[in-house]
Parts: structure tokens; sequence; C-alpha cells
């Protein structure tokens, strides 16, 4: 790459046109794309140079950011290009992207068909089915021969986003069947459709959440999906490229908002830091909030720390074990569900699971926290007269605590997705800060209960 930048480079200081557009139309289209990213400066001299059929497959794999900053420096010959030569889903996909102004000016450059497609198209639900689909495509009859089949797909095919499958409809426009092309390639010239329908049909409904279509696209073996309503009649069809490009976006948004974070819905060096700054603050500031709760707890507690002082070593011990074990849960059952391994239907078996290892996480964990203590108090009194109870409490409250934490965080996602909220917002940090606040509480009262003589015998020395 760095060859290809100094190259690059070269030919832009020597104002070499042809010699740049030579060397560019040699590159793959992802070289091209590499460049721009290198040469962001540089990026729409490039798309204006090579040819307009490569400068849109360029342009059409650039993020969002590099497209709106390309846009605004481009020609309005090429602008007008572009637009009329992007695939119906990538337009649909860069139009909901961009403000309103710039939308309507762009639209303008469209044909009356593609201009009403275009609306057409923006007309669904934002994260549906609706907007990812496109409606160039080949469709056949089911009365029709292999040799007709052919025929059509030799006038119609070049328009269409794929041709590896084929649509069987009827005179109403009635989804029938999906034909892949080598079935219809193996067969004789006078095998009629009908025969090479199997009936094992998948499709989805035009108004279906973006994520199913990524489900159903991962269950089976499919490089195109067709898109109905609700009567069944085909609007267009969904690609497997476009469900690559979802399915990256729906991870980089689920693994910042795991993180603590609102999505940044554009590259991290390109936001800009006032965004970037208001996407992390809301949930800093709630996480603050909360763990003020901590001291509270604290506080609360005070007579028990004032007189065993021990215990107060082992709190960052204790809220960390029972966080960790926290986001653990939490950052397993996220991925298990957008996976499609749980449903909120098998929020029992999840729970069973997790009382189960929580129990047996939490007892190797208290268990070497005993030993730990024990091992210490042989060789010093850091711990004092009452190490042996201090060992015991600490030992039972990470059973317990590393309990709450694994219930915790495997329940709160699976409650979020029931009240049809994202479970990535029940982030780590989250079951981390929650977890904190009731392991203390756990921890302190478990020190109530061992060490109940042993306080009260301090307090009434006290008075």
């Amino acid at each position: 790459m760095e060859e290809m930048v100094e190259q690059i480079e070269l030919l832009i200081e020597q104002d070499n046109a042809v010699q740049l557009k030579k060397y560019l139309n040699s590159l793959n289209i992802s070289d091209v794309a590499e460049l721009i990213d290198e040469l962001p400066e540089h990026g729409p001299r490039l798309i204006e140079t090579i040819s307009l059929n490569r400068s849109v497959n360029v342009f059409r794999i650039l993020d969002f950011p590099t497209q709106e900053r390309i846009l605004k420096k481009l020609s309005g010959k090429r602008v007008a290009e572009l637009i009329n030569e992007l695939p119906p889903d990538d337009r649909t996909s860069l139009f909901s992207e961009l403000h309103g102004d710039t939308v309507n000016a762009l639209i303008l450059h469209l044909s009356p068909d593609d201009r009403k497609e275009a609306l057409s198209l923006l007309g669904y639900k934002e994260d549906s089915v609706g907007r990812l689909m496109t409606p160039d495509y080949v469709a056949v009859k089911q009365a029709w021969d292999v040799t007709r089949v052919l025929s059509h797909i030799r006038r119609y095919g070049k328009n269409s986003e794929t041709i590896d499958v084929i649509y069987v409809v009827d005179e109403n426009g009635v989804l029938l069947d999906d034909i892949r092309i080598r079935d219809i390639l193996l067969v004789k010239p006078e095998t009629k459709v009908t025969d090479l329908m199997d009936g094992r049909m998948i499709s989805l409904n035009v108004t279906d959440p973006q994520e199913e279509a990524i489900n159903i696209f991962r269950m089976n073996n499919r490089v195109a999906l067709p898109v109905t309503d609700d009567a069944n009649i085909l609007l267009g069809i969904v690609t497997v490229d476009d469900i690559l490009w979802l399915a990256n976006e729906e991870y980089t948004e689920d693994i910042q908002k795991i993180g603590g974070t609102e999505a940044l819905d554009e590259p991290y060096l390109d936001i800009k830091l006032t965004r970037l700054v208001r996407k992390r603050v809301g949930w800093l500031v709630i996480l603050f909030i909360s763990e003020m709760l901590t001291s509270s707890a604290m506080q609360y507690f005070n007579d028990i720390i004032s007189i065993i002082v021990p215990l107060t070593f082992f709190i960052p011990l204790i809220m960390s074990s029972g966080g960790n074990s926290g986001s653990q849960a939490s950052t397993l059952i996220i991925q298990a569900m957008a996976l499609g391994e749980i449903t909120v239907a098998d929020w029992w078996r999840v729970m069973r699971r997790e009382i189960l290892s929580g129990l047996l996480l939490g007892a190797i964990l208290g268990t070497i926290g005993f030993f730990r203590i024990f091992a210490w108090s042989m060789f010093s009194n850091i711990y004092g007269e009452h190490w042996l109870l201090v060992a015991f409490t600490v030992g039972l409250s990470l059973i317990g605590i590393v309990l709450w934490g694994s219930l915790a965080g495997s329940m709160l996602p699976i409650v979020m997705k029931k009240l049809k909220l994202d479970p990535a917002t029940s982030s780590a940090p989250f079951v981390a800060t929650l977890v904190d606040v009731t392991g203390l509480i756990i921890y302190f009262s478990t020190a109530l209960v061992v060490m109940h003589d042993v306080i009260k015998n301090a307090q009434h020395a006290i008075k």
C-alpha cells in the first residue's frame, strides 16, 4: 500500500492525468478504496479520474463519512452519474444517512422512474428489510420453459443485482418459488419452470427487522433472498453483500454499547470531538451517579467497618469479583442473543445454568480468598485476632456475590429484549456498577451474620 500511495502522490504532483487514470484502472476496487482512505484530500480526484463503472463500485464500499466528503467536492456531472448508477439499495442507504436538503438535491439528478423508486424505498421504516432491498431482480413465470427463461435472463439480467437466483411469480406478481441458476443451466431446454420448483422457498417480509434478516441469512446457505409484502407480492431482493455490511455495522454498534457508550455511527477518527464526548458522557454520568450508592452502602455499614477494620481490605476484591462475573455473563448472553442462540423464552434455562455456574465460580474464588487470608495470617497479624471469621466472611460473600453477578448479568439482557429494548444497552459497565453496590450489601450482611458475636461484644464494650 505504501508503494501505491507514493506512486499516486507522484502522478498527482506531476499532474499526469493520463498515467494516473491508467494506473488507477489497473488496481483492484478495494485498493482504490484504501488509497482514498490513505489520501482523503485526493479522494474526489481519484473518483473523478477512474471510469464511471469503477467509480460506482469504489464509492459504494466507502464508509458514509468518506462518501459524504467526496460528494461535496465532486463535479455536478460526476455526482449525477454516480447517483444514477448506484444500485437502488446502496442509493437508499446513502440517502438515509444524508440530511434532507442534500437528499432533495440529489434526487433531482434521478430519472422519474428512479426517483419514484428511491422515494418508495425511503418510505420504509429505517431499520426494516425494505431499506435493504433492491427492486432489480429477474422474475419468470412457471409455465415458461428453460429456453425462454435463458432468453429473458440475457435480456434483463444485466440490470439485475444478481442472477444466481431466479424468482417465479404468477400473473399478479405473487412469489411462488425461487430457483438457483445452476438448476436451470443443467437441464434440457424444453424443461418447464414448474418442473424445477421444489417449494422450499425462504423469503423476508418488507417490514421485518434487519437483524432478523441477518439471522435468516446466517441459518440458510443463500446469496439472495426475496422480499415480499403481506400479500406475498414480490417487491425486491436482499443480497448477501448488503447483509455482510449490515452485520458488521450491528457488531460494531453492539461492541460500542457493551463498552458503555452510545453507537458512534461513524469511524472514531472522523467523529467530531464534541460528538464523541456527547456519545460517551451520558453513560458515564449515569454510572457515576450509580456508583455514589456505593458510598451510601458503606456509610450504612459504618459501625461494622469501624469495629472490624480488616473487612475494608477486601472491598476492592469483593466489588471487582462481582462486577467481573456480571460482565462475563452479560457479554456471553448478549452475544448468544445476537447469534440467535438464545431467545426470551429460554430465560429459565439460562437462569438455571447461571445459578449452577455462579455457585461453582463463587466457590472457587471463595476458596482462594479463604486460603489467601489463612496463609497471610500464619506469618502476620494483619487481619487481627478474628482472622478466621474474616476469612469465612470473605469466602462466603464471594459465593453470594459471584452468583448474584452471574444472575444479574445474564437476566438483564433478556429483560431488555422482553421490553423491546436493545440488549446491548445492558452493558458490562452497567452490570458491573449494579453488582458493585449490591455486592457491598451482600458482603457486609454476611459479615453481620458470621461475626455477629464479635460485633455485638465490641458494641457493648464501646457503650
